[in-house]
């Protein structure tokens, strides 16, 4: 070989090894960089390519996937009652999504291992891969009546309705809302020019405050300040008699804690049941700073707070808060302070309680079925936490039931059913009017359902009452109506 051909074969050596170094380093280290590049339309049109699955909840299709004339998008995502739904399904954009769309997503859109068996048949057999279909666990009625009933009140707010044998969420609702079908267009410029838009409302119609936001309890935590007290002491029970001064002094301070409204709280010695049915704040600030934190924690850890939750979106954690002076351990036990819960995680306590005693894990997936029908996974019970024991928790029935049928919150009966429930109302910023809240389950007997409910802010005005017998628990009762076909 003579030099001129030596010098040519080099170089296309040279040429091949830059060649294959540039592919490799576009392959190996860019490959990820580039495919989300949104210069790149290919993901852009393949994510509209395949047929994803639909999201069903008992028997009703909530999304689903429609084909189209467009040659460029093949399919286009529809969600039927898609406010009622939103926080639930979420949405399905060109470059995101959120919710069940997110956290299932995989399956939705056929890629995920699960589906290897299907998606080789469909191979075989040269049919189109399509996704998998998400069964969700949500009740239709309760779903409605909860919605409803919160648009009712005017206010932002949310309710989580759960089975407390079993854990499985019967009803998530998010108030305000949006619409996932103006999020899951084609249209890229209006897609994200409407999701900017709902980014910067200032009252966060894409938060579903039932999991991801944390609120003071209030006074609906005053059913785990008895749990405590109740577990402290195998011997108390409904008729214990407590202390309940009308103004309880705060240790290290100038200020005493009152009662709602300043009001007393019987004649200063009252039964345990009373001081439920009444909500009166002196008796269980006393009990806490009796019991101290470490027993009121431990309590709180033992109704699943501090725990990581996937349902299986992923849910703000609640705590307690840290452990401060004896002042603090007074407002922290009666839902004040730096205690946070989420709505499901009160829904959890009366689930709990409900249970006799066991938190369920909560879930929102039911079933997974391929696009045959074919299952491919489905939902097993799982116990969380046991939060107290049995007859503590019998114990808790009974007088949750007294503060529905005696107390504070008779707007929650419904005829013909024994309801258990404690009300809430939470103070929050200066000037600004308090949460209302409200947990309950029924029959108390035999309970089918849990729920917490919650309406930020739930006064009209500055200064008025808004308690959760009188503002949320009417919203509770249209859910358990619902669901108790009553």
């Amino acid at each position: 070989m003579n030099g001129t051909l030596k010098r040519i074969a080099v170089a296309c050596l040279a040429m091949f090894a830059l060649l294959m170094i540039n592919v490799n380093f576009l392959q190996g280290v860019r490959a990820e960089g580039l495919s989300s590049d949104p210069r790149n339309t290919r993901n852009f049109y393949e994510r509209y390519a395949i047929e994803r699955g639909r999201i069903t909840a008992g028997g009703a299709v909530i999304a689903r996937s429609v084909e189209t004339k467009d040659e460029n998008f093949k399919f286009i995502r529809e969600y039927p009652d898609a406010k009622l739904y939103a926080h639930v399904t979420g949405f399905f954009s060109p470059e995101s999504a959120s919710a069940i769309e997110q956290s299932e997503n995989r399956l939705l859109d056929g890629s995920s291992a699960d589906l290897l068996l299907r998606r080789s048949i469909d191979l075989f057999t040269g049919e189109p891969t399509k996704g998998a279909n998400v069964d969700l666990t949500i009740n239709p009625k309760a779903q409605k009546a909860a919605y409803d009933a919160l648009r009712q009140s005017g206010k932002r707010g949310a309710l989580v309705a759960l089975d407390p044998k079993t854990g499985a969420i019967l009803a998530m609702v998010s108030l305000p809302t949006y619409d996932p079908t103006e999020l899951s267009g084609t249209d890229k410029g209006k897609v994200f020019s409407r999701y900017d838009e709902l980014a910067k409302d200032k009252s966060q119609p894409l938060l579903n405050r039932a999991i991801g936001q944390t609120y003071p309890p209030g006074s609906t935590f005053k059913v785990v300040t008895t749990a405590a007290f109740l577990e402290d002491d195998t011997s108390r029970n409904a008729q214990t008699t407590v202390a309940a001064p009308q103004r309880l002094p705060l240790p290290n301070t100038n200020i005493s804690l009152p009662n709602y409204g300043g009001s007393a709280c019987g004649s200063g010695q009252v039964t345990l049941i009373f001081a439920l049915e009444q909500s009166c704040n002196t008796p269980f600030g006393k009990i806490g700073m009796d019991l101290g934190y470490d027993k009121m924690n431990e309590q709180t850890e033992k109704f699943g707070m501090g725990e990581q939750i996937g349902v299986p979106m992923s849910v703000a954690q609640s705590d307690f808060g840290p452990e401060e002076d004896q002042a603090a351990m007074a407002m922290a036990s009666i839902g004040q302070r730096s205690n946070r819960m989420t709505p499901l995680q009160m829904a959890m306590i009366a689930a709990g309680i409900a249970n006799e005693g066991t938190v369920m894990k909560p879930y929102l997936v039911n079933k997974i079925t391929d696009a045959k029908g074919d299952a491919v996974e489905e939902a097993q019970r799982e116990e969380l936490t046991d939060a107290v024991s049995p007859e503590t928790a019998s114990k808790l029935n009974e007088m949750m039931v007294s503060v529905v049928s005696n107390g504070t919150a008779n707007h929650a009966q419904v005829p013909g059913v024994q309801v258990a429930g404690k009300t809430g109302t939470a103070e929050t910023a200066d000037g600004q009017p308090p949460h209302a809240w409200f947990i309950s389950f029924a029959p108390a007997e035999d309970p089918k359902i849990a729920l917490a409910v919650i309406v930020e802010s739930g006064a009209a005005n500055v200064g008025a009452e808004a308690t959760g017998g009188g503002t949320a628990a009417p919203i509770a009762k249209a859910v358990l109506e619902a669901v108790l076909n009553k």
